[in-house]
Parts: C-alpha cells; sequence; structure tokens
C-alpha cells in the first residue's frame, strides 16, 4: 500500500481545492459537499495546470472514500 502526501490548494483568486492527494505520480483533487445534488465544478487552473483529476465526495459517496479494502 503507497501513502499519499496530502495538501490544500488555493490561489490568491480564492480558487480552492477542499482536499488533494498526491500518490506517486498521480494527483486527485476533492471536493467536499454535503448535498449531492449540489453543482460543483473544480478549478480548471487545477485540473488542467497539474493534469489532475476531481471526484466530488458527499453523503451519498463519502464511505467509499474513507473506507480502505
Amino acid at each position: 500500500m503507497t501513502l499519499a502526501r496530502s495538501y490544500f490548494w488555493r490561489t490568491t483568486q480564492q480558487q480552492e481545492i477542499d482536499y488533494v492527494e498526491d500518490v506517486g505520480t498521480e494527483l486527485t483533487a476533492y471536493e467536499f459537499k454535503w448535498s449531492p445534488s449540489k453543482k460543483t465544478k473544480l478549478p480548471e487552473t487545477f485540473t488542467a495546470g497539474y493534469g489532475a483529476q476531481g471526484k466530488v465526495i458527499s453523503r451519498n459517496n463519502f464511505r467509499d472514500f474513507v473506507i480502505v479494502n
């Protein structure tokens, strides 16, 4: 099992990512929203600039995020 390095990301224009995981050469950006119906868009500045994938975590899928098989 590879351990992830974790980060928070924010620009001077106040764009932000709630949680960023760096595992090897793969970056994943996470946004946490309680309401699964709330529209969420990750900043393109981050996803395009770092080639990261993005995921939205809500109360419907948080168990998949916190439980490691």
